[in-house]
C-alpha cells in the first residue's frame, strides 16, 4: 500500500491583500475668492482634470534565488515520462492544457537543478491511464489547512506515496500566467519540493496573483462592491466645523434619499477612524492636489487583474480647503457623483453641472 502523503497548497495574497494602493485619478478644480461682494457667475468655476496621481503597482511572483544544484536523487516517479491528464470539472471551456504543457516544459528544463534527477513530462489531456491528473476547479478541497489556496497538490518524495493517478488541483479565475505560475508550483510539490525549497519565485508559500481580465472601474456602472458607505469626517480646520459637518450630512441625505441619475439604496454610516471609512471628508490647511484648488478628490481601488488600472474603488478622500462654510455641502456632493462613478460634469445630477457662485451656496439638495 502506499504510505500518505501530505497535500500542500499556495496561497494567492493578490485577491486579499497585496494590491491595495493603485491610485486611480484625481480631479479638481478652483474655487477663486471674488473682489465685489457679488461675484460673476464665473467667478468659481471648476478647472479641468488634472494627471493622475502616481500609481503603485504590485508585481506578480517573488524574488527569485540562485541556488546550487541539488544532491543527486532518485525519481519518485521512475524513468518512464510522468503522462500528465487534464480535466476541467468546472466547465468553464477555457483552454487549459497549453497552460499545463508551459509549466510542464518549465520543470524539464530546470528540474534536475532543483530536484536532482531529470524531468520528462507527457501531458494527454484525455489519457486513460495518467500519472497526474490536474484539475481546475471553482474551489480547492481541504489542503494544509489553508483558507485561500489557488492550488493543491500531494507532496512526493518517495514512490511508495504515490497512488497513481495522483491529483493536482488548480483554482480557476486566474490570468494564463497567474495559472501557469500556479501549476508550476503544484508540480513542484509531486518532484518532491517544499515551500522552503529553491526556487522561491515558484515554490513560495504565497505568491501574488492576478484574475482575468476585468472591467476597469470607469467602465463600471457602479464601482464599488456594495452600497453600504462607511464614512469618516473631519470638520476641524473649518471655519465653523459644527456648520460644516452639518453641510456634509446634507450631502450625503441627498445620496441617501436617492439623486437623479445615481446609483439607489445608497447608505452611509459615520465612523470614528479614517482608517475604517470608505469616504473621509477632511478639511485640510492646504490643497493635497493643486495649490490653488477648493475641493479635490481621489480614489483609490483595486487592480485584481494587474492591468495597472483600478477595477474597484476602496476609498474616496473629499480633501476640502478654506471654503465658506455654506458651500461644503455642494462640493462634498460633486466629489461623491464622482466617486460613484459619475466622472463627467455631464452625468452629474443637475446641481453640480455648470453651477454658479450663488448655487453652490444655496440648499440644493431640498
Amino acid at each position: 500500500m502506499p504510505t500518505r502523503s501530505a497535500r500542500l497548497a499556495v496561497l494567492s495574497l493578490a485577491l486579499v491583500l497585496a494590491l491595495a494602493g493603485c491610485v486611480g485619478p484625481v480631479v479638481e478644480f478652483s474655487e477663486q475668492r471674488p473682489s465685489t461682494p457679488v461675484p460673476t457667475a464665473d467667478s468659481d468655476a471648476p478647472a479641468t482634470a488634472s494627471s493622475p496621481m502616481p500609481e503603485s503597482t504590485v508585481t506578480g511572483g517573488g524574488a527569485t534565488t540562485t541556488a546550487t544544484a541539488a544532491p543527486e536523487a532518485r525519481n519518485p516517479w521512475g524513468r518512464k515520462p510522468i503522462v500528465v491528464a487534464v480535466e476541467d470539472p468546472a466547465n468553464t471551456g477555457r483552454e487549459w492544457t497549453p497552460l499545463v504543457r508551459e509549466a510542464a516544459a518549465y520543470w524539464e528544463r530546470r528540474g534536475e537543478r532543483f530536484t536532482g534527477f531529470p524531468v520528462d513530462y507527457e501531458v494527454r489531456p484525455n489519457a486513460d491511464d495518467p500519472d497526474l491528473v490536474v484539475q481546475f476547479v471553482d474551489t480547492v478541497p481541504d489542503c494544509d489547512g489553508a483558507d485561500d489556496a489557488a492550488g493543491c497538490a500531494p507532496l512526493i518524495e518517495n514512490r511508495r506515496q504515490i497512488d497513481r493517478p495522483e491529483t493536482v488541483s488548480v483554482r480557476t479565475g486566474f490570468s494564463d500566467d497567474s495559472t501557469v505560475l500556479v501549476v508550476k508550483h503544484e508540480l513542484g510539490h509531486t518532484l518532491g519540493l517544499r515551500h522552503t525549497d529553491a526556487p522561491k519565485d515558484v515554490m513560495a508559500s504565497s505568491s501574488v496573483l492576478y484574475t482575468e481580465p476585468l472591467p476597469d472601474a470607469e467602465d463600471r456602472a457602479f464601482p464599488w462592491d456594495d452600497g453600504d458607505f462607511t464614512v469618516y469626517v473631519d470638520t476641524a480646520n473649518a471655519t465653523g466645523p459644527a456648520a460644516a459637518r452639518q453641510q456634509v450630512h446634507h450631502a450625503l441625505g441627498y445620496y441617501e434619499r436617492g439623486a437623479p441619475g445615481m446609483p439607489s439604496n445608497l447608505s452611509f454610516t459615520m465612523v470614528d477612524d479614517a482608517d475604517d471609512a470608505d469616504i473621509v471628508v477632511q478639511s485640510v490647511e492646504a490643497s493635497p492636489c493643486r495649490s490653488d484648488a477648493a475641493s479635490c478628490g481621489g480614489t483609490v481601488g483595486w487592480d485584481p487583474d494587474g492591468d495597472d488600472a483600478v477595477e474597484t474603488y476602496s476609498k474616496l478622500r473629499i480633501s476640502l480647503v478654506d471654503l465658506d462654510t455654506d458651500a461644503v455641502a455642494w462640493h462634498v456632493g460633486y466629489w461623491l457623483a464622482y466617486g460613484l462613478g459619475a466622472e463627467d460634469d455631464s452625468d452629474k445630477p443637475e446641481p453640480f453641472r455648470d453651477a454658479t457662485y450663488e448655487e453652490r451656496r444655496s440648499e440644493w439638495w431640498e
